[in-house]
């Protein structure tokens, strides 16, 4: 399973940088990762809803270049679901496609159109995470949902 992260913007502090890292080195066992970093649009000090809805749609233009075989758009609204239901998902996606992409915006989200291209959308919590911090939270729970689906004994 080719497994691609995508994501605007870069993770700044060293820890966040760190966790990323460990969780891509525990994922070489299950999937071949690939990270996509792509370049926030830059915006203003206070950016109108204008500049955002611009960013937005540049960013998102260049997210579905990358985008293949199946997408997860990582937003506030999207559905979510339990540990044991994203490896499930994870299961069923990779015997569908041999690529699964997860998509990760910035602050401001994703334009509509990645949201519309995704075949899950897909929300940590109800609660708002910096995008950075989602990262690796993502990261984490990819690692357990692979963990489950070969009764690894990381999961509890």
């Amino acid at each position: 399973m080719h497994l691609r992260l995508i994501t605007v913007g870069k993770l700044k502090e060293q820890w966040l940088r760190d966790g990323y890292d460990e969780y891509a080195k525990r994922l070489r066992r299950y999937c071949q990762l690939e990270l996509v970093e792509l370049a926030e649009a830059r915006l203003s000090e206070n950016p109108s809803s204008a500049e955002i809805a611009a960013a937005l749609d540049a960013e998102g233009k260049e997210i579905l270049k990358r985008c293949e075989g199946k997408v997860i758009a990582m937003c506030i609204e999207g559905k979510q679901l339990s540990s044991e239901q994203l490896s499930q998902k994870i299961d069923a996606f990779s015997q569908e496609s041999g690529t699964l992409c997860f998509v990760i915006g910035s602050s401001f989200g994703l334009h509509d159109s990645v949201k519309q291209r995704a075949d899950l959308r897909l929300s940590m919590s109800p609660m708002t995470f910096t995008h950075q911090i989602a990262r690796v939270l993502l990261m984490e729970q990819i690692y357990r949902a692979y963990q489950i689906s070969t009764g690894g004994k990381y999961h509890k």
